[in-house]
Order: structure tokens, then C-alpha cells, then sequence
């Protein structure tokens, strides 16, 4: 019996009867020899993170476009909490961790450069719009490797596709990525405005507070330890009416007084008119598209091709194209 195969057993005996074994996976979308070591879902743990759309997720904006310090969010920082998170529910639950851990690492590989606002721009100039959890699918299964994508497991990315809106995961392990990405974001973005001057401890009502706690850990406690015990032998991931509420009160608060707020997100326009500029650009002129993205120019169009290309984007790439594309160089006499 080969290490995998010792896994998978323990699987079998050790998760919740609502738990997604790796042995029942529905596969990928070509099939492959079985590792003897590593199940089918931390065999996807290992090809998100060796992944090249993982490591450009550091210099990508979460919520504050390029802040002055080195304690701000970026969206891999997010993704990494999003993971902790997601996995502290997943043990308590016994579900599976392999599986929780790839749809959470993977959820926003396709998001845009300079957070929602990137996300915005481009879902204003793509014909058919633009939506970073669909793109992440696109990542895994069309991008990475130089085309190949990563031929993860269905699971995986049936997880990725439904972590932020529409019908819920299949599975548990996808419904977890998605509450934990909530609970991640609603509480870093928090802390991070906190940081920047933008709110104040004495902005939050208390009626949240009185719920949720008045730090950063203790509501991360709070919506952690609810979650768990409301979707304890249960068939689906749900929170208490009580915490469901007050979350939902404190994205309200988030919404109205930080991700609206012009101290916060004065700079975004600019953003946003850099990366339509940049769109533009590329559809005039498809042949300076890297050679990456011509095979997809020629199979699915030249706005397919410039979207991927300006979606795997990183802020300070951008950045720097736009400079060459736009603004006049200097010159000296030789």
C-alpha cells in the first residue's frame, strides 16, 4: 500500500460523513498517474503555490493602493490568512484540510492588479465583463504553465469559481474558503484602516462590538468559533442568526465608511484610467503582447488575450507600462 493509498484510508475512517475524500474526487480534466505520496488535493496544494499567478499575488493591492508601510495587506498576505482561517474551521469540523487548503490558496490567483478597482476597469472595457473568481478558474485551467494550466481537481476548482457569489461550493471544504474569505477580509481591511487614520476604534457601533468583540482577534474568534458550532454535523456551512446579522452590519459600516472613503480610495480613478489605458492600447496594438498570450489572441481574440494579459498584471508592472506606454522619457546629448 503506497503512502497515498495509507492517506486515503485514514480519510475514509477520519473525516465527517459531509467531508470530500480525495480517493472520490471527480478527477481532472486530463487524467494522470496517481501520485504514490501526495493525494489528488495536496497535489494541488503543491502546484498552486509552485505557481507563478501565486507568487505575483505579493505585489498586488488587497484593499489600499501602494500605503506608506510594510505592515498593509497585500492579496497574498489576505490569501495566507484566508487560509488559516478556512483550515481552523475545516479541523474543527473534520473535514477535509488538503482540500480546504487548495480551493483557499487558489481563490484569488485571476484577481486584477489594484484590488476591485483593477477588477472594475476591466469589467467596464472586457466585452462579456470581468470577474476575478472566474479568472482564477481561467488561471488553473488555461494560463499557468505556458498555456497548460495546472489540470487541477474538479473539486478544487469548483471551489475557486464559487468563493465569493452565486450558488455555494459543492463541497464543504469550498463553502468554508468562502465564509473564511469574509471573515479574513472584513477584519484585516479593519485593522489596516485603523493603521491608515481612516476610521477609529470609537467609529464601530457597539452593537457589532457587543457581538463580534472589540479587536481584531477577538471577532476572528467570535466568527470562528460561531461558525463552527452552527455547522457542527451539519450538511452545509451556515453562522448563527445573531453573528450573521452583526457581520453583515459591519460590512455595511466597512462599506460605507472605508471602501468608499475618499482618504482611502482617492487614488483609484487614476487606477483605473491607467489600466482602461493600457487595455486600449493593447487592443490597437496586439502584436506587442507577449508571445504567452498570442496562441490565446489567435484561438479566442485579441480582447481575450489583452484581458488575461493586464488581469496577471502586478501593481508596480502596471505601473511601469503605462510609464513607457504613456509618459514622455527624457534625453540627454551624448
Amino acid at each position: 500500500m503506497t503512502l497515498r493509498e495509507q492517506t486515503q484510508q485514514r480519510e475514509d475512517s477520519c473525516l465527517s460523513p459531509y467531508a470530500c475524500r480525495s480517493a472520490q474526487t471527480r478527477g481532472r480534466q486530463r487524467k494522470e498517474e496517481e501520485c504514490s505520496v501526495r493525494t489528488p488535493f495536496q497535489r494541488d496544494v503543491d502546484r498552486i503555490v509552485y505557481s507563478k499567478a501565486f507568487r505575483r499575488l505579493k505585489h498586488k493591492t488587497q484593499v489600499f493602493l501602494q500605503p506608506e508601510g510594510d505592515h498593509y495587506r497585500t492579496r497574498m498576505t489576505h490569501t495566507l490568512e484566508v487560509n488559516r482561517i478556512a483550515r481552523t474551521i475545516a479541523r474543527a469540523l473534520s473535514l477535509n484540510e488538503d482540500l480546504t487548503e487548495a480551493i483557499a490558496l487558489g481563490h484569488d490567483l485571476g484577481h486584477t492588479p489594484f484590488g476591485h478597482a483593477g477588477e472594475r476597469a476591466l469589467n467596464a472595457v472586457m466585452p462579456g465583463g470581468f470577474a476575478h473568481y472566474q479568472q482564477s478558474v481561467r488561471v488553473v485551467e488555461r494560463l499557468e504553465k505556458n498555456g497548460e494550466g495546472l489540470n487541477l481537481t474538479w473539486e478544487v476548482r469548483n471551489g475557486i469559481l464559487c468563493h465569493t457569489k452565486g450558488e455555494p461550493a459543492a463541497t464543504l471544504e469550498g463553502q468554508v474558503v468562502r465564509l473564511a474569505d469574509h471573515i479574513a477580509y472584513i477584519n484585516h481591511d479593519i485593522e489596516d484602516a485603523l493603521r491608515g487614520g481612516v476610521i477609529y476604534p470609537i467609529d464601530i457601533p457597539l452593537e457589532i462590538s457587543g457581538v463580534l468583540g472589540f479587536t481584531h482577534g477577538a471577532r476572528i474568534d467570535a466568527l470562528v468559533q460561531d461558525a463552527i458550532q452552527a455547522s457542527m454535523n451539519q450538511p452545509s456551512i451556515r453562522q448563527s442568526a445573531e453573528v450573521e446579522e452583526a457581520m453583515q452590519a459591519l460590512k455595511e459600516f466597512m462599506f460605507a465608511n472605508v471602501y468608499t472613503n475618499p482618504l482611502a480610495k482617492g487614488e483609484e480613478g487614476k487606477a483605473q484610467d491607467m489600466l482602461r489605458m493600457l487595455f486600449e492600447y493593447y487592443q490597437r496594438q496586439p502584436d506587442e503582447l507577449p508571445d504567452d498570450f498570442q496562441s490565446i489572441r489567435a484561438e479566442e481574440g485579441i480582447d481575450r488575450a489583452v484581458c488575461d494579459y493586464i488581469a496577471g498584471m502586478t501593481d508596480p508592472f502596471a505601473v511601469e507600462r503605462f510609464k513607457e506606454l504613456f509618459i514622455p522619457m527624457g534625453w540627454t546629448v551624448k
